[in-house]
């Protein structure tokens, strides 16, 4: 997915909070997580109201899937977008 040039983003998995975070613009999308064992599980995903419609959630998402990749977890999605996310990209 190609990101607008005007958005300043940055992404981070806010293990405090359990969460991935995405901040753009100084509006924070996320998707809280928890993890058990080799399971990441998804279990709901936000993005402010002044980011929607503009593809966040699944950037969120793709950010997720990068990093359970890495760290080798398989993602269990309870949220209904997560769901909706990782049946459409089949990874």
């Amino acid at each position: 997915m190609q990101t607008p040039a005007f958005f300043i983003m940055t992404f981070k998995n806010n293990t405090e909070a359990n969460r991935y975070e995405l901040e753009i613009d100084g509006h924070i999308s996320f998707a809280d997580y928890k993890q058990d064992g080799g399971k990441l599980v998804i279990t709901h995903v936000v993005v402010p109201e002044a980011l929607r419609g503009k593809g966040i959630a699944a950037m969120v998402m793709e950010q997720v899937v990068a990093d359970a990749k890495t760290k080798k977890l398989s993602i269990v999605p309870l949220c209904s977008y997560a769901a909706a996310y990782l049946k459409k990209h089949p990874q």
